[in-house]
């Protein structure tokens, strides 16, 4: 299929259009965990104080825990924000198309009656190495190709699936991702985009926060303001294809003691449970202010691991600030048409732009990204963060802090995981810190969808089998155990304090 065209083709922006006419809007509203804080304790807080939210995006959960929250949530507005559809990288269909992954984002997405399915336009798998949170994707006219075909393919699934039972399939939308400390690639980010959202009938969502760290970790700042230069990357972003709005935190890494770089300027990432600093509701009133987002539906707050008291006070004072200026946007058509109404007609279908030798090209580029960043490869002249004096001082601190930190720390920490291995690794003087230099000792393939705690029970064991081979039962009963309240956590919704 890789490399051939649909036979069916469709005029991209009256696709789209039509597509985007469809999504009612859902108005102010935030993007939340389940379980962090716990949503229903959250929505009961925001109605006792009357800010009430317009809507909810949810990030990936349990097929059982969505439908509980569907259900404590009726007549609410659900949106769902996907997880492990990577659909940057050039492997994403090479077995055919995405099986059973999208098969359960489109079961989930029927849960919620979702409008859309949000998904970064960037990865934490790629060419056999995982990551805790997201790489940008290579920003080259191949990527920007690649992902277009491979975000139309995701869409046709979801059109095939929705359409045989009789219901309107969610629009596909990709979500301009961070930097953390760094990108690669010569296309401007604006112009990746741009190329995207020209060849395929998606949606983009901007993050205000993501924005502000494309500004600081290109270096942008060191030659015009964030209003100037903010200006000048809207102008070239596709602002009309844009259905929904996120900010959210901003705050330096744990370990970034001073949290600035030696100029002086925050080295911030985007961070969910940390407060909203008030220069990203300025950028969001400039972006409000260009005129040109005739299709938004919706803005959230990002405030998933945030604190409930923390939350009504953005929220407050978030809603009290935008909600007279957005009333006149009218959040896009008008349409308030169910979130699954019946469709009639053929499943929309586009022609494939990157062949299977640019596909095959740009893996090996990739191969060569992922061994940049763990370090395995040197940033040369291919690789243009090693051009930029930030761009270098991003990837230099990338490798040394960021990324140990999350493999050590992320979605678990090592320590309170394996308390008892743990214990036999200090009597034998193993160095917990050599586990993330294991974990990028070579690529890691497999076929399962991606679960970065599940990854990570793995790959430690198969460490301590290298470093502390006596303790190898130990680390497999611990492994065992985790796994089987992993699952059994699954299996009963997550939170059973929702169901109390």
């Amino acid at each position: 299929m890789i490399g051939q065209n649909y036979s069916k083709m469709v005029d991209v922006q009256s696709e789209f259009e039509e597509r985007a006419g469809l999504i009612a809007p859902h108005g102010l509203g935030l993007s939340v965990d389940l379980y962090t804080p716990d949503l229903i304790e959250l929505d009961a807080a925001l109605r006792r104080h009357g800010v009430a939210a317009g809507y909810y995006e949810v990030f990936q959960a349990s097929l059982p825990a969505l439908a509980l929250v569907r259900e404590r949530l009726s007549g609410r507005r659900l949106a769902y924000h996907g997880e492990g559809l990577w659909v940057t990288q050039p492997d994403f269909c090479m077995a055919g198309e995405p099986g059973s992954s999208v098969q359960d984002v489109c079961l989930q997405l029927r849960t919620l009656q979702s409008a859309w399915l949000n998904i970064e336009c960037a990865a934490k798998q790629m060419a056999g190495y995982s990551f805790g949170t997201y790489l940008p994707p290579l920003y080259t006219e191949a990527g920007a190709l690649v992902a277009a075909d491979n975000a139309a393919m995701l869409q046709r699934r979801l059109d095939e699936d929705f359409s045989a039972r009789g219901l309107r399939a969610p629009l596909v939308l990709l979500e301009m991702p961070p930097l953390t400390y760094f990108a690669c690639g010569p296309l401007p980010i604006p112009e990746f985009f741009a190329t995207i959202v020209g060849r395929t009938a998606c949606g983009l969502v901007l993050d205000i926060g993501h924005l502000w760290t494309v500004y600081r970790y290109t270096g942008a700042w060191r030659h015009c303001s964030l209003e100037r230069y903010t200006a000048e990357f809207l102008a070239g972003f596709p602002l009309e294809q844009v259905i929904e709005i996120h900010v959210a935190g901003l705050a330096p890494h744990p370990l970034d003691t001073d949290g600035k770089s030696e100029h002086g300027l925050p080295r911030w990432i985007d961070a969910h449970g940390a407060p909203i600093p008030a220069l990203l509701f300025d950028l969001l009133d400039q972006v409000l202010n260009t005129g040109r987002l005739v299709n938004l539906k919706a803005i959230a707050l990002e405030v998933d691991t945030k604190d409930i008291p923390l939350i009504l006070s953005e929220y407050q004072a978030f809603r009290s600030r935008f909600q007279p200026a957005t009333a006149s946007l009218a959040f896009g058509c008008p349409s308030d048409r169910p979130m699954c109404a019946t469709e009639s007609g053929d499943v929309a279908t586009y022609p494939l732009f990157a062949s299977q030798e640019q596909r095959t090209a740009l893996g090996r580029d990739y191969a060569r990204y992922a061994g940049i960043v763990t370090g395995h490869e040197a940033a040369d002249a291919w690789c243009p963060m090693a051009e930029s004096e930030d761009q270098a001082e991003g990837l230099t601190y990338y490798r040394q802090v960021y990324l140990p930190h999350e493999i050590l720390h992320w979605g678990g920490d090592v320590r309170d995981m394996f308390p008892r291995t743990y214990g036999l690794m200090e009597q034998r003087n193993v160095d917990v810190r050599d586990f993330a230099a294991f974990w990028f000792r070579r690529p890691r393939f497999g076929s399962i969808p991606y679960d970065f705690f599940l990854l990570k029970i793995e790959c430690f064991a198969e460490f301590i089998a290298v470093v502390t081979p006596d303790a190898i039962a130990v680390v497999s009963t611990e492994a065992d155990e985790l796994r089987a309240a992993y699952e059994a956590a699954n299996r009963q919704a997550g939170f059973e304090e929702i169901a109390t």
